[in-house]
Parts: structure tokens; C-alpha cells; sequence
């Protein structure tokens, strides 16, 4: 049944639903004849009703297409579609008034309330047994996630008995090093020995281990966790009983700690009611959508109803993920998704997938961002970000776009290294074009760090921790700002609308974070100490490594400090002088040639001959 169910198709349902919905007609109305008191029996009024039902048959099934009822889904069928059905239902109602009225047989009117009021609840009651059905096959076809818990004590009893409640998750042994305790059963599970691990998993096809040993301390969970990642398993570990009690539900602290705690504040919730305007039925492209923003990008795009998003991806796993994704929160909603394998400096395929497709908001989120690697090969760093943009842009404007908008980074602002000219340049660029294209809106979003995206920070930091450390700050006194993926894709998306051309728009990031602060943070949320010479028993150091090629100590947001504020209290427009477009013709023609001529030291003369503030930093490996 599962492999049926799992086979069907969307319209498929939709016509499932349909049919049962049309044959709960002759049904709810026996159901009316038999509580009504009527001079004939119920049998006797359906047949002398059986004239009637095709047409009510009919009326129900174009009323039901028009409603969009049977491509409602039923885990989503709550308020809204229950107000659809009572709509269908009292339809139905008057049907069967007007056509018994017209046909017979004579019937009172309140037969027909009755009718419009079981109908209704069958139509729910169907869709709710139709729900529990299914999940119930779902949930037998896919097993539990089996674990095991290693500590017997009260914070693995009360752990078990918390696992047994919810609905995935299936502990099925205690593993502790109190002799004591081995051989009993505690919750209904037996507690074994350590050294039984290995023959228990495989036994019973264990992949996970949940560490129930708060009270033990951190080098012995270290160890211990470490001999268990050694049999492959997944190890997650509890971080006190305290936190058992508390209000957070208990499966919730399994789980790693989300890079937005780190914030330092409160993430905004922009609402996108007013921006949707500018992305609705229309056709938008985002390049670079596999990475962290553009995938944030196409998910909230979705949400406006675009009539098409194409995604525009160089990496092929990135773009099969995106899509991947996507095509399941599209399904039933008539958005087309369309992926494009490519990159944004062929222009000749840029020019056919804008032409091709109809695109009339582009997002252009593809770049190179990673400093020391681009500052270790700049040349194709500054190809992919300044000559990519110029391409896309230009050709955005041949094809009449309505809407371009360049994601930039704070890292563009006096930069001190390849990756950030890249982004000023091609700042530069777009500039240059919202003054001679005027039927295209262009602007540029700036902003800093974004937690939890590809290559930042706080997932580096988790991971060295998990490694048993040292976490590695490059210096002391190294701040940034940062945002979270989704409060920046908002704001973006938000600017983007209310743009008219040529702006640079700035969003309020809050308060710089000192890295070390965040070090000593994210140390911490995972159930470790900070070891250092206050406490030289601790678990995980802090090492100072120094600035990385390219780095500076701060990063700022303007280049003169000039801000202007918007009609969005978190959006900002920075007033900055721009290149005429001769001197952006010459900057891109003389870049060109350094390129072609793979000489990187001519390429550096070009960023900083135009780049305002560039200086160049030592050179030195990645680390």
C-alpha cells in the first residue's frame, strides 16, 4: 500500500479525492432521508431522487474544480479548507433544492439543510480517516530512527521514557558503566555493558548513541564519545538534567545548537507582503541558487508565486540539491521550476536562458566569496565576480529585465583584499548600467556575515569542537557583523522591490560581534569549557592563528558614512560616488587583458588603480 500510495501522482490524488467526494453524494443522502421523517421509506425517496443525482453529481464535481478542493492536500486540510467544503456543501444545498423543485420528488426544505449539513461532515470525516490512514501507513512502511542510550541513570530513564512518546524516534537499549545496573531493565529496556556496544548495534541495526551522562565530566564524555564515533556511530549528547526540565522540549536538545543563537539578538521577521508584489507572476532567475543565500532566495521568492523560477547554478550536486528541494515545496502549486547547469560569464548562454525563459527579475547571488581563496587565486576570482556580473547584467538589460539585483558584501567596502574589489568592481558595473538602462531597475544589496551559511564561522567552530578542538580565532580583537540567512534574504528581497536604480542599499546589522566572544559562545552552547589560563583544566583551547591573507580587523558598511533611510526601518541607501561609464570601460577593458594574459600582478594593478581603499596584504598560504 505504501508503494502504491508513494507511486501516485498529484493528479492523481486530486482525482481520488474527487471521486469520493461525488460518491459521498447517494450517501449523505440516505443519511437525510432516514433522520427526516418522510411519507416514503429512505430507500423509496433515494430511488424516486435517482433522476436528480446525476446533476447533482455534476453540479458537485464543477464546484468542487472551481473550489480547488481536490488538490487541496490532507495534511493541509484545516480552516481554509474546511470553509471551501461548507461552501461545496451549501451549494450542494441549493442544488438539490432547485432540481427536486424542478424534477421531483417533492421534498420539504429542511431536508435540504440537512442535507447540505451531512454532506459536509461526511466530506471532513472522510478526509480525516483518509489522513490517519495514511500516516499510519507511513509510519509502518518507514521505521523508527533506533538509538541507543548510553547512561542508565535518572537523566537516561527520564530520557527514555520521553523517546517512547514521540513518534520517530525508538530507544531500544541502556548501555552504562555501573555494574550495578547492568542486566536490569529499566523503562522496559535492558541496561548492557559497555563492551556489548559493537554486538548491539549490529544486532539491531543501530546507527545513533544519545549520551545521558551529564553529571560525568567533559574529558570522560569527550573519550567516551570518541570510542564511539570510532564504531561509526552518530553520537548526540545531553547537556545537563537541568536543561531536561526546563521549558524546551526535551528531543529539541539532541539536536546541534542553531548558528542564529549566536546572534547576539533578536533575528527580525520582515513580512513580504508589500515586496511579493515585485516577484509574483513573474518570472524570476537566481544565479548561484545552490548556495547558502541563493537557496534561501529561491525558497522565499516561492512564497510570492512567482510563475516560474529558474535557478542558474555552476556546481551540479548544489543545483541537483536546490532542485531537489524545491520541485517537493512546488508540488500542486503550479510554480515551474526550471534548473539551468551554467556559468554566468558564458554570455551566450546567459543571453539564451534570459531570452528563452521570459526572465523578468534576476537575483545574482553567484560569487566567489571564500577570502583566502580567492585572494589565492584571483584571477579566476575576479573572472567568476566581475566579469559573471558584468555578463549577467548586460545581458539583462538586452533582454529588457525588469528588476536586476547584485547581493554585495560589506567585505566591498576600502577592501583589503581580491574577494571584496571583486564585489566593489562589480558594484561598479552595475552602477554604471541603472545610468544608461533606464527600462531596467538595477541596485545592490550590501550586508556582512550571514550565520550558518557555506564557509562561515560558527559551523567551522562546531565542527573543530567536535573534533576535540582547538577552535581557531585569527586575532583578539577581530569583530564582524553578522545576520542570519533568513533575516538577510527578506531584507534583500525587500530593497530589491522598493528599488528605482543606481541604489546601494545598506542593512542595519546591528552591533559588530567580537569572533573571540563568539568562540568562547559556541564552546560553550556544546557542553565544553574554554581552556585557558583562568581555567587550565578545561576542555577545548582557543588558539590565536592571526589574521588569514586579506582580512581586516573590522569591516565596515559605507565607504563615506552617508546614509539615507528608506521606508523599511532596516534598510538604508548609502550615498557613494560612482565611475563615468568611460572609466568603468576602461577598468573592464583592462582587466580583461590581465586575464587573458593570466597575469595576476597586472590584475592587482587594475583593482587598485580603481578600487577606492584597496591596499594589498601580504601573501601567504590558505589557512
Amino acid at each position: 500500500m505504501y508503494e502504491f500510495l508513494s507511486a501516485l501522482s498529484r493528479k492523481q490524488k486530486a482525482r481520488i479525492f474527487l471521486a469520493i467526494d461525488l460518491g459521498l453524494i447517494p450517501v449523505a443522502l440516505f443519511f437525510t432521508y432516514t433522520v427526516q421523517s418522510l411519507p416514503t421509506g429512505p430507500l423509496d425517496t433515494l430511488a424516486m431522487t435517482l433522476p436528480v443525482l446525476p446533476y447533482l453529481v455534476a453540479v458537485a464535481g464543477g464546484l468542487s474544480l472551481w473550489l480547488g478542493l481536490p488538490q487541496i492536500q490532507l495534511v493541509s486540510f484545516e480552516r481554509h479548507a474546511v470553509g471551501l467544503a461548507a461552501v461545496l456543501a451549501l451549494g450542494l444545498a441549493g442544488a438539490s433544492a432547485l432540481l427536486t423543485g424542478l424534477m421531483g420528488p417533492d421534498l420539504p426544505p429542511g431536508t435540504h439543510v440537512m442535507f447540505g449539513i451531512i454532506y459536509f461532515l461526511l466530506m471532513v470525516a472522510a478526509r480525516v480517516v483518509m489522513y490517519q490512514t495514511v500516516t499510519m501507513i507511513y509510519r509502518r512502511a518507514q521505521p523508527n530512527r533506533r538509538v541507543l542510550i548510553y547512561g542508565a541513570g535518572a537523566t537516561g530513564t527520564q530520557l527514555a521514557k520521553a523517546l517512547k512518546a514521540h513518534q520517530s524516534i525508538d530507544p531500544l537499549a541502556f548501555v552504562d558503566d555501573n555494574t550495578s545496573l547492568q542486566g536490569m531493565r529499566l523503562e522496559g529496556l535492558q541496561v548492557f555493558p559497555p563492551a556489548r556496544i559493537a554486538e548491539i548495534v549490529a544486532d539491531r541495526d543501530i546507527k545513533r548513541v544519545l549520551l545521558a551522562m551529564p553529571s560525568q565530566s567533559q574529558p570522560k564524555q569527550a573519550q567516551i564519545i570518541k570510542r564511539l564515533q570510532k564504531l561509526g556511530l552518530e553520537v548526540q549528547a545531553l547537556p545537563s538534567f537541568a536543561q531536561l526540565v526546563g521549558e524546551e522540549a526535551l528531543v529539541d536538545k539532541l539536536t546541534p545548537v542553531a548558528p542564529q543563537n549566536f546572534l547576539g539578538r533578536e533575528a527580525r521577521d520582515v513580512t513580504l507582503d508589500r515586496a511579493c508584489g515585485s516577484y509574483a507572476s513573474r518570472v524570476v532567475l537566481v544565479s548561484g541558487a545552490g548556495g547558502s543565500i541563493g537557496s534561501e532566495l529561491c525558497r522565499q521568492v516561492l512564497a510570492c508565486r512567482p510563475a516560474r523560477l529558474v535557478l542558474y547554478e555552476l556546481s551540479e550536486l548544489a543545483l541537483y540539491n536546490v532542485h531537489q528541494e524545491l520541485e517537493q515545496l512546488t508540488e500542486g502549486t503550479g510554480v515551474e521550476v526550471v534548473p539551468v547547469l551554467g556559468s554566468v560569464t558564458d554570455p551566450r548562454q546567459v543571453r539564451k536562458v534570459l531570452t528563452e525563459h521570459g526572465v523578468q527579475v534576476v537575483l545574482h547571488a553567484a560569487a566567489y566569496k571564500h577570502v583566502p581563496l580567492v585572494e589565492a587565486n584571483p584571477l579566476p576570482g575576479l573572472a567568476n565576480n566581475v566579469f559573471g556580473t558584468q555578463t549577467l547584467a548586460h545581458e539583462a538589460a538586452r533582454a529588457g529585465v525588469e528588476r536586476f539585483i547584485l547581493i554585495s558584501s560589506d567585505k566591498a567596502v576600502r577592501p583589503t583584499n581580491v574577494m571584496g574589489a571583486s564585489k566593489r568592481m562589480a558594484e561598479l558595473v552595475v552602477q554604471d548600467l541603472a545610468t544608461r538602462h533606464a527600462q531596467t531597475v538595477f541596485t545592490m544589496v550590501r550586508f556582512g556575515n550571514v550565520l550558518g551559511s557555506s564557509g562561515s564561522v560558527v559551523p567551522l567552530f562546531q565542527d573543530q569542537i567536535s573534533r576535540g578542538g582547538p577552535v581557531t580565532v585569527t586575532d583578539p580583537a577581530v569583530k564582524r557583523y553578522f545576520m542570519t540567512i533568513r533575516e538577510a534574504v527578506q531584507l534583500v528581497l525587500t530593497a530589491g522591490a522598493e528599488a528605482r536604480g543606481g541604489e546601494v542599499f545598506v542593512l542595519d546589522m546591528g552591533e559588530p560581534v567580537p569572533i573571540l566572544q563568539l568562540a568562547r559562545q559556541v564552546i560553550q552552547s556544546a557542553g565544553y569549557t574554554v581552556r585557558d589560563a583562568d581555567t587550565p583544566d578545561g576542555d577545548i583551547a582557543i588558539e590565536i592563528i592571526g589574521l588569514r591573507p586579506g582580512e581586516k580587523m573590522e569591516e565596515e558598511l559605507t565607504l563615506t558614512g552617508d546614509l539615507t533611510g528608506t521606508r523599511h526601518p532596516k534598510i538604508f541607501c548609502a550615498q557613494e560616488e560612482r565611475l563615468s561609464e568611460i572609466e568603468v570601460a576602461t577598468l573592464l577593458r583592462g582587466l580583461r587583458h590581465a586575464l587573458a594574459a593570466s597575469d595576476e600582478e597586472d590584475a592587482r594593478r587594475m583593482v587598485r588603480r580603481w578600487v577606492e581603499g584597496y591596499t594589498d596584504t601580504p601573501q601567504a598560504g590558505i589557512r
